[in-house]
């Protein structure tokens, strides 16, 4: 980063003291990294793969040629509205800080609840999605291990616990591992689309376009019985899970160089090129399936059986080892998001023992507690929630659900709260990444319909229960708020509390060596 002068550093640290806040994590992310961050947490060879019975054993062909754009763009408008707000406020945590900011105390507790309980619940399920996947590829074929609980643990935590590791022992690192995970995941892609094409029997390209509805027992009873139109729009959770976890750019502002320029420009083009290069990569997969009705009876299997069809056993193993290796990665990157959020609530006093989990190690400039609090939460989650079922639906199905509900929940709430601080003494400063008022109102607009649409189609059987779980996670914040946290939590620093905080900032930094 030869070109991240003084001048660019100490206007970093200026925008940080702006807001009440000490540089002690390292500034070692550039932008290319901060893009990657977000990435790989998209990773299509993740979602793209692993939710892929969605589409197939939903609305067939056109699922994927026609849902995967829509369902891509859902997204996308979230992530302009909110990269125009983190170029404003490049913080960690960007989330929890821009729904204090621009609304109150209470709303920016709400915000890092929301987007903390989905962070903790989403690491759980993409490491259950690389654990299944190392299943499907090699851990039954090749080593005979069936699936238990226990072997799912175990096998969780040991690669969680790595995920840890590596963050633990400083963003050099981890930027580096994410940095290759973004080439890995693009070459991957491509290569898996050639094999796919190469593979493929015949070009038949209307079958992107075909409306199916294999829902219920034709579908593998991925979907329950129900019409066409309800099936091709619950399609549209495919795109919709894969592309999320963008908000990572943001909370790696503190360690990225240039935040306010680097940060929105991270966000919206994971985005964009993580949409153009699972299109092109699903496309593929689709035109390669011999037979769309017996691919839609294979249900969550569906990928693995035409790979078996269709590719050559040593050229699909590669793919396989390379696809595993970026599910992984994308867990790493996911540590970093969640342990950042952790870091920045608990910097203000937001979580039970805040002082440990806010502390940055002076060694590595990470912060050692909140990687490994969030790690062991992720895991125990997964024990927990798999271990207790609600009828013949186990809790951790129940609760994965509601993953995305909560995560973009919390994207909507500072997204909304800008629609009317926009202008006003909350939100008079815009950072240099900016649309203009017309331009972020339009998309603040398009991502509260959007935020309804994923509302409405996350809840439907077989996810209803989705409904009750965050209908009582409502009523239990709002019981623990107005009972507890009105009266102590006080928020991000503002007004005359920033500046009565520059001597605790500069012996914050001393004691990590910035200074």
């Amino acid at each position: 980063m030869s070109d991240y002068t003084e001048v660019d550093k100490k206007q970093d640290m200026q925008i940080l003291h702006s807001m009440g806040y000490a540089q002690e994590l390292e500034r070692r992310m550039s932008q290319f990294s901060n893009f990657a961050v977000s990435f790989s947490i998209i990773c299509i060879l993740s979602g793209g793969i692993n939710s892929l019975a969605q589409a197939t054993s939903g609305a067939g062909g056109a699922a994927i040629g026609i849902g995967w754009p829509l369902g891509c763009f859902i997204s996308f408008v979230f992530a302009v509205a909110m990269a125009q707000i983190s170029s404003a406020y490049p913080t960690a945590g960007g989330l929890y800080h821009w729904g204090s900011i621009l609304g109150n105390r209470f709303t920016g507790w709400l915000t890092a609840w929301f987007n903390l309980l989905g962070l903790v619940t989403v690491l759980g399920a993409i490491n259950v999605g690389t654990y299944y996947f190392f299943m499907g590829s090699f851990g039954t074929p090749y080593f005979g291990l069936e699936d238990t609980t226990m072997t799912r643990i175990v096998f969780l935590a040991i690669i969680t616990g790595a995920q840890a590791l590596v963050n633990h022992m400083g963003i050099g690192l981890t930027a580096k591992l994410t940095d290759f995970s973004g080439y890995l995941i693009f070459v991957t892609a491509i290569l898996l689309a050639l094999v796919c094409l190469a593979a493929a029997d015949t070009y038949e390209i209307s079958r992107l376009f075909t409306f199916s509805n294999y829902s219920g027992e034709t579908g593998g009873n991925v979907w329950p019985q129900t019409s066409g139109t309800w099936v091709f729009l619950l399609g549209l959770l495919l795109p919709i899970y894969t592309i999320t976890g963008y908000d990572a750019s943001a909370h790696t502002s503190e360690e990225t160089v240039k935040a306010a320029h680097s940060v929105p420009r991270g966000m919206i083009s994971s985005v964009l090129w993580a949409a153009l290069f699972g299109y092109i990569m699903l496309c593929s997969f689709v035109l390669m399936i011999p037979d769309m009705d017996e691919a839609a009876k294979q249900g969550w299997n569906v990928f693995f059986w035409a790979m078996d069809a269709q590719v050559n056993p040593i050229i699909k193993d590669v793919l396989y080892l390379a696809i595993f290796v970026s599910q992984w990665l994308c867990g790493l990157a996911t540590v970093t998001s969640v342990s950042r959020m952790i870091f920045a609530f608990s910097r203000d006093g937001g979580l039970p023992a805040s002082k440990a989990l806010s502390k940055v190690s002076p060694t590595y400039r990470t912060p050692v507690a909140a990687i490994w609090t969030g790690s062991i939460l992720a895991v125990l989650f997964v024990w927990g929630s798999s271990l207790v079922s609600i009828g013949d639906t186990p809790v951790y199905t129940i609760v994965v659900s509601c993953t995305v509900i909560f995560l973009f929940f919390s994207f909507a709430i500072p997204i909304t709260l800008g629609l009317s601080a926009w202008g006003t003494s909350k939100w008079d400063k815009m950072g240099p990444w900016n649309l203009g008022e017309g331009m972020f109102k339009l998309f603040a607009i398009l991502s509260i319909v959007a935020m309804v649409l994923i509302f409405v189609l996350g809840i439907q059987p077989p996810n209803d229960w989705a409904l009750y779980i965050t209908v009582g996670f409502l009523i239990v914040t709002g019981i623990i708020w107005f009972a507890f946290e009105n009266r102590r939590f006080r928020g991000p620093p503002i007004g005359d509390e920033v500046a009565r905080r520059q001597a605790e900032i500069a012996a914050a930094e001393k004691a990590v060596g910035e200074a």
